[in-house]
C-alpha cells in the first residue's frame, strides 16, 4: 500500500515504514505528524482511489526524526564593467520523516 502525498509544494511517493525528507514542518523530535493532504492511495490489492483534488477522509501518520539543513548553495552575482559583485550562500531547512500509517 503507497500513497501520494503533498506537502511543501511538491509531491512525495510514501509507503508504510518508510522515510521521507520534505520541506521543514514545525515540530520538534519524536512528535506525530498527519499529513491531510493526499492526492492518491493505492491498496494492497491494487485497488486506487484518486482525489479531486483530494482524497476525503484520508491522512498520512508521519513521526519526525531529525530537522535538518540541506548542502549550502553558493551564488554569486556579477555586472561586467560596474565593478559590482554580490556573494550569498542559502541552506534549505528539512525534516525528515518516518512513515507509520496511512488511513484512509
Amino acid at each position: 500500500m503507497y500513497a501520494i502525498v503533498k506537502t511543501g509544494g511538491k509531491q512525495y511517493k510514501v509507503a508504510a515504514g518508510g522515510v521521507i525528507i520534505v520541506e521543514k514542518i514545525e515540530g520538534e523530535r519524536d512528535d506525530s505528524v498527519e499529513l491531510t493532504e493526499v492526492l492518491m492511495i493505492s491498496g494492497d490489492d491494487g485497488a486506487m482511489q484518486v482525489g479531486a483534488p483530494t482524497v476525503a477522509g484520508a491522512k498520512v501518520i508521519a513521526r519526525i526524526i531529525e530537522q535538518g539543513k540541506n548542502k549550502k548553495i553558493n551564488g554569486f552575482t556579477y555586472k561586467p564593467k560596474k565593478n559590482i559583485h554580490h556573494r550569498y550562500g542559502h541552506r534549505q531547512k528539512h525534516t525528515k520523516l518516518h512513515i507509520q500509517s496511512i488511513e484512509s
